[in-house]
């Protein structure tokens, strides 16, 4: 799909358990976790969603703040899913998807929520019609738990 930008420091803090590392951890943890930390803690994100993808790999360079993944989804709406999961962390300001998709499909939209946006008013935008938020909501489970639970700068998947 390519590279996706994301603002920085605005996205949920990661605090899904990361993956184990193939070396020990340091005996004394810094302030910053390094890049190593927070791609451990972004695998661990994707995987604590339940979203289906074979052979994840995810690296991050502290650098440019970029998050590259790569595996096997079999749907598209698995792929932008997993790229708005990583995106919506607050470490996170790009996403590198080198993903493959099993069956392609056609993209979705992406929306970045403005301050004030709700669901409806997004779906108003979109579909003409405020009833169809649950479009929107259901496109976005399990990176939304609620439909209330929406801040501005987060990236939502738009179905067509």
């Amino acid at each position: 799909m390519g590279l996706f930008d994301f603002v920085k420091g605005i996205g949920k803090k990661n605090t899904a358990p990361a993956e184990p590392q193939a070396t020990p951890a340091a005996s004394t943890t810094p302030a910053e976790p390094s890049a190593q930390e927070i791609a451990n803690k972004l695998l661990g994100h994707i995987k604590a969603l339940g979203l289906p993808v074979t052979g994840l790999s995810v690296s991050y360079n502290s650098t440019s703040d970029l998050a590259t993944l790569k595996g096997q989804v079999q749907s598209q709406a698995d792929r932008e899913k997993i790229v708005l999961a990583v995106g919506n962390v607050d470490h996170v300001a790009k996403v590198d998807d080198q993903m493959t998709v099993a069956t392609p499909e056609p993209a979705s939209k992406f929306y970045t929520v403005k301050s004030g946006d709700t669901l409806s008013k997004i779906s108003k935008a979109y579909y003409g019609d405020t009833n169809q938020y649950n479009k929107i909501f259901e496109a976005n489970r399990p990176l939304l738990k609620d439909a209330d639970d929406i801040y501005p700068g987060q990236v939502l998947r738009i179905p067509a």
